[in-house]
C-alpha cells in the first residue's frame, strides 16, 4: 500500500535529514513564524511543515503534482480531515506492553495479531471514506490514493485477513513437522496447515483406527512445559516474524498517510490565516532551473504578514535572464524585507505551496542558502568578519549549480575597500558555478564595479529616497548611488542636522560623526 500524495512515484521519507544550511534559513528568513501559522498549536504539524518546506523538490512536474493535490485538499478539506483523523487514530494502536517487549515467538505472534486486528478497523474506515468519495477529487495524487485504497483494501482482502486471524490463533493446537538430527534433537521445524481440527466421532468412540496420537503433560511438570513451548516457538517463529512485519507495514502506511496529509492540512491552515487578512495569494509557475526565469508582481514577505497587522507593500520584479540581483539604496527602505520575501517565495514554490504575491513565475532553484550579517555576540571567539567567512565557506562546500544564495549586507565587518573586494570574489565564484545571487549591499565600490563588468546579467534595484526622506518600502529599478541616506535615519532618531540649507555632504558628515560618537560612548560604557 502506497500513499504517494507528495511524490507521484514514492512516499515521503520521514527519516530524511534536513538540508545543509537550514539553521541559517530558519533564522534569516524568520521561518518559525511561517511554521507556527501552518501548525497552530500542533507540534506534529509544525515538524512536518518544517521538513517538507525545507526539503522541497527540484522538478516542475513534481511541484505541479503537489499544487494539484493542495487545490483538492483546500476544496474538500472536511474529507481530508476525516482521513487524517483515521490515520491518527490508527497510530494510537499499540501492541500489549508485555508482548511487545518479549522475544518469545508466541508473544510476538499474539501481539502482532492483536495489533493487526485493531488496525483492520481503521483500514475498513479508510475504505468506507474512499467508497463514499471516489468521484470527489480531481488531482492525480488524490484520485490515485482513493483508487489504491479501494483496490488494495477490497472485500477479498478483509476476508483473507479474517481467515488468517482465525488460523493463527491456533485454537486447535499447532501442527508441524520436524526431523531428527544426529543427536536425536529436533531440526527443520515447519508449521503446517491443520488438516482436520477435531478427531472424527468414530475415532473418539474407538470404532476406527487411530490416525493421531497424543500425550499430556502434567501441569506441575515445568520442564516438559518449557520443552513444548520451545518446540512450538521453533515452529511458529517464521510466521510470528511475518505477522510482526505485516503489522509494522500497516503502521508505516498510516504514519506516512498522516505525515503527507498533515502537510496539506498545515497549508490549509496557512491559507485560512492569510485569506482572513485579505492577502493576495497565487499559485506560482515553476520553470526548469536552467531557464533563469524570475518574474513577479506584488511579492510580499509572508513572515512580515504573519507578524504585523498593518498593510505590507509588495514589489514587482522582472529579472528573467539575470543571474545576479543587487539591491542598494536608502536605509530602512525595505531591502532586507524584499530579500526575505524572495527567499521565502522560492522555498514555498519548491514545496508546492502558494506564494504571497499577485503573480510569481520562477526557475526552480535546487537549493536556497542565506548569508545575513549577524550582530556581534559575547560568545563569539573571533571577529565578525571571521564568522562571516566561516559561514560563507560552509555554503561554498554545500551549494550546487542551480541554487540561489541570498546575501544581506555581507562582508561589512571590515572597511569598504576590503569588503567590496571580498564580495567581488565571492559573487564571481558563485556565478561561475551557475549559482544565482541576490545581494543587498551598502558597499558602493562593489556595486559600482558590478555595474561596469556584469551589467548585462545583473538587475539593479534601489530603495529610493522620497522628497521628504519618507519611505514607502517599494523598490524600483535603478543604478547604485554613492549614498545610503544615513541622514534620514539620523533625522528619525531626533538628531539635528544644522541649517536647512546645509549640503547633503555636510549632513552625511554629521550623521557619521553622530555614529562615531555613539560607538565611542558605547565603548566607554563597556569599559
Amino acid at each position: 500500500m502506497k500513499v504517494h500524495l507528495l511524490f507521484e512515484t514514492r512516499d515521503l521519507d520521514l527519516a530524511c535529514a534536513l538540508p545543509p544550511g537550514h539553521e541559517d534559513l530558519l533564522c534569516d528568513l524568520e521561518l518559525p513564524a511561517l511554521f507556527r501559522a501552518m501548525a497552530g498549536e500542533d507540534a506534529f504539524l509544525y515538524d512536518i511543515a518544517m521538513r517538507v518546506v525545507l526539503a522541497g523538490v527540484e522538478e516542475p512536474v513534481e511541484i505541479r503534482y503537489r499544487q494539484e493535490v493542495l487545490a483538492d485538499c483546500l476544496a474538500h478539506r472536511d474529507v481530508v480531515q476525516r482521513i487524517y483523523e483515521v490515520a491518527t487514530a490508527a497510530l494510537s494502536v499499540r501492541r500489549g506492553a508485555w508482548r511487545y517487549g518479549s522475544d518469545l515467538p508466541t508473544a510476538i505472534l499474539s501481539g502482532a495479531l492483536d495489533q493487526l486486528q485493531a488496525l483492520t478497523t481503521h483500514l475498513k474506515a479508510l475504505r468506507a471514506i474512499a467508497d463514499a468519495h471516489l468521484g470527489t477529487f480531481e488531482s492525480r495524487g488524490m484520485r490515485g490514493f482513493v483508487c489504491s485504497v479501494q483496490q488494495d483494501l477490497d472485500d477479498a482482502y478483509f476476508d483473507a485477513l479474517g481467515h488468517h486471524f482465525a488460523q493463527l490463533r491456533f485454537d486447535d493446537g499447532h501442527l508441524m513437522t520436524a526431523s531428527l538430527d544426529r543427536d536425536n534433537s529436533g531440526t527443520g521445524y515447519v508449521l503446517r496447515r491443520p488438516i482436520r481440527s477435531k478427531a472424527s466421532w468414530k475415532e473418539r468412540l474407538g470404532r476406527s483406527a487411530r490416525e493421531t496420537y497424543w500425550f499430556s503433560v502434567s501441569p506441575r511438570d515445568q520442564g516438559a512445559a518449557q520443552a513444548l513451548s520451545t518446540i512450538v516457538g521453533r515452529g511458529i517463529n517464521e510466521v510470528a516474524n511475518v505477522a510482526a512485519q505485516a503489522a509494522d507495514h500497516v503502521v508505516r502506511y498510516f504514519s506516512t498517510l498522516r505525515a503527507e496529509l498533515g502537510f496539506y492540512l498545515a497549508c490549509a491552515n496557512l491559507h485560512d490565516r492569510l485569506a482572513a487578512r485579505g492577502v493576495a495569494l497565487c499559485v506560482p509557475e515553476p520553470r526548469p532551473w536552467q531557464e533563469t526565469v524570475l518574474s513577479c508582481t506584488g511579492l510580499r514577505d509572508v513572515s512580515l504578514l504573519l507578524r504585523e497587522d498593518g498593510p505590507v507593500v509588495g514589489n514587482d520584479v522582472e529579472a528573467t535572464g539575470k543571474t545576479l540581483v543587487v539591491v542598494t539604496g536608502a536605509n530602512s527602505g525595505g531591502k532586507t524585507t524584499f530579500l526575505r520575501s524572495m527567499g521565502l517565495a522560492h522555498l514555498m514554490l519548491r514545496c508546492g505551496l502558494f506564494v504571497t504575491a499577485d503573480s510569481f513565475r520562477a526557475s526552480v532553484c535546487r537549493q536556497v542558502f542565506t548569508h545575513f550579517a549577524r550582530d556581534e555576540e559575547a560568545a563569539m571567539t573571533s571577529g565578525r568578519l571571521d564568522e562571516e567567512l566561516r559561514r560563507m565557506s560552509a555554503i561554498a562546500g554545500a551549494v550546487r549549480p542551480g541554487s540561489i544564495v541570498a546575501l544581506n549586507e555581507s562582508f561589512t565587518a571590515t572597511n569598504e575597500r576590503e569588503g567590496s573586494e571580498i564580495a567581488r570574489h565571492v559573487v564571481r565564484a558563485l556565478l561561475a558555478c551557475d549559482i544565482r545571487v541576490c545581494f543587498v549591499s551598502h558597499l558602493f565600490d562593489f556595486a559600482e564595479s558590478v555595474a561596469r563588468e556584469l551589467s548585462a546579467t545583473t538587475l539593479f534595484l534601489r530603495a529610493p529616497r522620497r522628497g521628504t526622506g519618507a519611505q514607502d518600502f517599494r523598490l524600483e529599478v535603478g543604478a547604485p548611488l554613492a549614498t545610503s541616506f544615513g541622514e534620514d535615519v539620523y533625522r528619525r532618531l531626533g538628531g539635528w542636522l544644522g541649517e536647512a540649507g546645509s549640503s547633503e555632504h555636510d549632513g552625511r558628515a554629521k550623521a557619521s560623526g553622530h555614529r562615531e560618537a555613539s560607538r565611542s560612548g558605547q565603548a566607554a560604557g563597556a569599559t
